[in-house]
């Protein structure tokens, strides 16, 4: 696995854009200089992130999401299996 995360993920398993390997590994997502827990769905060359829109849901009990524009980084919040953790700078 490489080091750097693909350009779009998403976490719904419906979606062309989900791999579960992936998001086991953890991938951390900052937007607009803040770092995000909340996302579902991102696209880095677009520059895009969908979250959702509170504890609303659509008729199939899909969460409802809402699409914000800006700039999004995203890296792996784990090190891939067999490789070591990058040594802590203090």
């Amino acid at each position: 696995m490489s080091d750097t995360p693909p350009d779009r993920l998403s976490v719904n398993p419906k979606s062309p854009h989900f791999d579960a390997d992936v998001l086991r590994r953890g991938i951390g997502i900052r937007f607009k200089g803040n770092e995000r827990r909340d996302v579902e769905e991102y696209s880095i060359s677009e520059g895009w992130i969908r979250v959702q829109l509170g504890k609303k849901v659509d008729r199939k009990g899909n969460p409802l999401t809402i699409k914000l524009n800006g700039p999004v980084e995203a890296w792996y919040e784990a090190p891939a299996d067999g490789e070591e953790a990058a040594p802590q700078q203090d």
